[in-house]
């Protein structure tokens, strides 16, 4: 027992609900504890599960500010998750039968009287309206303004080392509102915020792979290197580019021309044009031509410090390189948010499906499952379904470390790729030959071995887990219609007997080992900023080749959109030709590479270090033949693209 535990807050709500009238709707601000007041709608999921009674430090004092979001259902909930359903299956009559994003909205938008209530029933209960979108209604206020909204206490609960704000019960908004208010964020202030998935130090100082590389996979075998797996081991590719992937995923002669690709990321590299520009040219990409990448900004920047905005620097220019590599004659729009948290990249989102800015949409970031609340998982769901009708499918890296034990000790799915309105991309390592020739993929797997002072053998191997392709069952998303009669049963309720979402959908190069070529304006030691290229990795190299991909397959399907993609990518599984049935042993015998670092990151003044990388070792989840759940169906072969092509 706490002995200074905060007194219970009394008389916190009015006793007396205040009577408004707003158009025909007649509202109440009911006591936040009042048994015998107003109906109220309860609002799923804002009472985070970390919220316990054995967490409980007492009351949030009355005088804390709050800045919350009220998320508008608007004015067809059910019919619009019922519409984003029936253009996405090809099985469907409305399959295709897209909506421009003005009819999307006044289909499905809150309307202006919903709108006008939510904002009145807030400002009579003593908070301020900030900001008003066709989404949300953002207000601020103290905590008893706060509480006299929602209908619950505020208080303080330990969360880990650290002590956070959360309600004290499940927030509710009067029950006159009709169902205006999909969801409430912002109640508690616990970090909601994401992670871009490179598996590369920040490169707002500099980074560089040493060599010895191979130029094309096999290329250069170690043979001064001790074995693995019986036998001398190829040391790690200098990068594939553009010519390579487009060759491994059937690129044909297809190049994205008249499609276009959105990225979304935190903050803005200042050098992109120039990077990008420069990488084209030096790496036989098509060069860029005017007005074909396109930045679209905040006004203003936050939490950079926290959120480490110049690591997100790296993360934009691989999305952008990796497009344009696979896709070269694609329209990219790069989408920066004003920060890494849920909040602003959901801003970002909502820009691209308020504007249609594009009809693909590549996400590299994301979170733990764990750390995703129900009133977000609603808001994220509700921008997708809005995308889905217009036509636009979401790409979402499903993470690097594997089922997530080693790094957050549960297992467990990122999201918002575990969302069942979105595409999760799985990793892989990819083998491409001479010739460009495709020679295999596994799933995307690292084990570590660092080579023996002695140089025969090396220490401990195979070694430990690095890094891997993020996959499994969701604990949270229902088991969605498309996933059933390919998913084994045995993945789908894996945590619930009715099945659940399994992650990923398709796959694609993931692993750093064989990664990609990325070329980036660096700070070096001597202060001086200067272009410099590195090898890169991670479900965030993913996600941008499948999306990519799937320009040249809307360019295949003659300009067409896509739009939610994931009934057409299982309704092709099991068709010859289509997709690469990725495992973890392609060979028949155990693959790795060599690889050799410098100490401090970019140049042997402190040494090198010399190290074996398994392939196809992720942590519990295993690629096997058939759908699993470190590749979903695989990743796209030959056949793919052409299998859009209209006839």
């Amino acid at each position: 027992m706490r002995s200074n535990r905060a007194t219970v807050r009394a008389g916190v709500s009015l006793a007396a609900a205040l009577p408004m009238i707003v158009g025909t709707l007649a509202l109440g601000i009911p006591a936040a504890h009042a048994a015998d007041g107003p109906a109220r709608d309860v609002l799923k999921g804002t009472r985070p599960l970390w919220a316990t009674a054995s967490a409980d430090k007492g009351a949030t004092p009355d005088s804390a500010r709050v800045e919350a979001r009220v998320y508008l259902a608007g004015r067809d909930r059910a019919g619009l998750a019922a519409y984003a359903r029936a253009v996405s299956d090809p099985g469907s009559p409305q399959y295709g039968k897209f909506l421009s994003a003005e009819k999307a909205q006044a289909r499905f938008g809150a309307t202006k009287a919903q709108v006008a209530a939510v904002k009145s029933w807030l400002t009579s209960s003593g908070l301020t309206v900030t900001a008003v979108t066709p989404h949300y209604v953002a207000v601020s206020g103290d905590v008893s303004a706060t509480e006299r909204a929602f209908g619950t206490q505020l208080h303080n609960y330990t969360k880990g080392a650290r002590t956070y704000r959360a309600p004290a019960r499940t927030a509710s908004v009067p029950a006159a509102l009709q169902g205006a208010v999909l969801t409430v964020t912002g109640l508690d202030n616990a970090p909601h915020k994401a992670h871009h998935d490179d598996r590369l130090p920040p490169p707002d100082a500099v980074f560089k792979n040493a060599g010895p590389f191979s130029s094309y996979y096999g290329s250069n075998v170690a043979t001064g290197l001790p074995d693995a797996y019986g036998s001398k081991v190829p040391y790690a590719v200098k990068g594939y580019t553009g010519k390579q992937l487009r060759a491994a995923y059937g690129a044909g002669t297809y190049t994205g021309r008249g499609v276009r690709i959105a990225v979304t990321d935190a903050y803005a590299s200042p050098t992109i044009a120039y990077d990008a520009g420069t990488y084209a040219v030096k790496n036989g990409d098509a060069p860029w031509k005017t007005g074909q990448l396109h930045q679209v900004l905040p006004k203003n920047y936050t939490k950079t410090e926290e959120c480490e905005a110049a690591g997100w620097y790296g993360e934009e220019t691989l999305d952008v390189e990796a497009v344009h590599a696979v896709a070269p004659a694609a329209d990219i729009t790069y989408v920066g948010a004003a920060s890494c948290y849920d909040d602003d990249l959901l801003d970002s989102l909502s820009k691209i499906v308020d504007n249609h800015l594009a009809d693909i949409v590549s996400n590299s970031w994301g979170d733990v499952e764990a750390n995703q609340t129900p009133d977000l998982a609603a808001a994220y769901d509700q921008v997708f379904q809005l995308g889905a009708v217009q036509g636009i499918g979401f790409y979402f890296s499903s993470g690097d470390d594997g089922d997530q034990v080693a790094a957050s000790g549960v297992k467990q799915v990122d999201t918002p790729a575990n969302s069942a309105w979105v595409t999760a991309v799985g990793g892989t390592s990819l083998a491409v030959g001479k010739g460009e020739k495709y020679l295999w993929e596994t799933g995307w797997g690292t084990l570590k071995a660092s080579l023996s002072a002695d140089g025969k053998s090396w220490e401990g191997f195979p070694g430990t887990f690095t890094s891997g392709a993020g996959g499994g069952t969701s604990r949270t998303v229902p088991q969605p219609y498309y996933q059933k009669g390919v998913v084994p049963k045995s993945l789908a309720t894996a945590n619930s007997a009715a099945g659940n979402r399994v992650v990923p959908d398709i796959a694609a190069i993931a692993d750093p080992n064989t990664g990609f070529l990325v070329g980036q304006t660096q700070t070096f030691p001597d202060g001086s900023e200067r272009y410099s290229e590195y090898r890169i990795g991670g479900t965030s190299l993913a996600a941008p080749v499948i999306a990519a991909v799937q320009a040249l397959a809307q360019e295949a399907r003659g300009g067409k959109p896509l739009g939610f993609a994931n009934p057409v990518i299982y309704a092709k599984y099991g068709k010859q030709g289509v997709y690469h049935d990725v495992t973890d042993d392609p060979t028949g015998s155990g693959l790795a590479v060599a690889r050799v670092d410098f100490a401090n990151g970019y140049d042997a003044a402190d040494g090198l270090l010399t190290s074996v990388r398994s392939l196809g070792k992720d942590s519990s989840l295993a690629a096997v033949k058939g759908y699993d759940d470190v590749t979903g169906v695989g990743s796209p072969a030959n056949g793919y693209v052409q299998s859009f092509r209209r006839r």
